[in-house]
């Protein structure tokens, strides 16, 4: 990957979860294109496993479920004179213990669990690093490309909150700032964290035909949209959500695809 003006910056990484994970790419390639980097985790057991991928990087632990865990995480950063050119959160978590129901039937305490961790937590974190971005940070999100497939259940409705909450931060923080806020939309991937939504594979599978290739989105083409989002070459991009799907979207009558469901009717 081209440097893209990374050299040298300092990105905050969340979201690590293994090899396969959107935010080990996309910290494979700021690492590559020069960029020092520093990381989150949820837990101990956690941090080593980051810390056996990238072990010249500082990690820290972030339960971002805990307020108060929250702002001490935001002063940490602030006392170990970091300054950072922007952060990307990756962070999203659902309950699918029960399977994916309609949503009528969600649980009040899943949707607010999964509302904080996957949503609001951008916010949080942003608020509790305010003090250490320099002033043209750039933010980014993972969100998906479309909030209205009913596959992902009631994660849905709650990436579309997350969508509304990029266009909201990126205007507070023109108050006192130039840093940008943006979002990745995903087309469906092949990670351990897609894995764990019941049904996936044959969603995967149904997406990839769909493509107007014919070739399933990789993880590495969302990795490379997220760089660039969070390099200077983006600096004209703001309160955005760039699709990244292959052509999914604009493809839901594909003839193949009518043609096979038809056939079997």
């Amino acid at each position: 990957m081209k440097t893209f003006g990374l050299e040298d910056k300092l990105f905050l990484i969340t979201g690590v979860a293994n090899r396969k994970s959107v935010a080990y790419f996309s910290a494979k390639n700021l690492e590559e294109a020069g960029a020092k980097l520093i990381f989150t985790v949820q837990s101990a057991d956690h941090l080593l496993k980051v810390e056996k991928l990238f072990p010249e990087s500082k990690i820290y632990i972030l339960d971002v479920e805990d307020e108060n865990a929250v702002i001490s995480f935001g002063e940490t950063i602030k006392r170990d004179g970091h300054k950072l050119d922007g952060f990307l959160h990756s962070i999203a978590f659902a309950n699918y213990s029960e399977g994916i129901k309609p949503f009528h039937e969600t649980k009040l305490k899943d949707y607010l669990q999964a509302t904080n961790i996957s949503s609001f937590s951008l916010a949080t974190i942003t608020n509790a690093l305010k003090d250490s971005l320099n002033t043209d940070a750039s933010i980014v999100t993972v969100s998906i490309s479309d909030t209205r497939a009913t596959s992902y259940g009631y994660m849905g409705p709650i990436k579309a909150t997350l969508n509304a909450t990029v266009d909201f931060l990126a205007k507070s923080l023109s108050s006192f700032s130039k840093v940008r806020c943006n979002a990745v939309c995903s087309g469906p991937l092949k990670t351990s964290a897609s894995a764990g939504i019941p049904g996936y594979i044959n969603n995967y599978l149904f997406a990839e035909q769909l493509t107007l290739r014919k070739e399933a989105l990789k993880t590495i083409e969302v990795a490379n949209t997220i760089c660039f989002l969070l390099s200077p070459l983006s600096s004209g991009i703001n309160a955005s959500k760039i699709i990244v799907d292959a052509g999914m979207s604009c493809n839901h009558f594909d003839s193949d695809v009518v043609d096979a469901v038809a056939n079997n009717m």
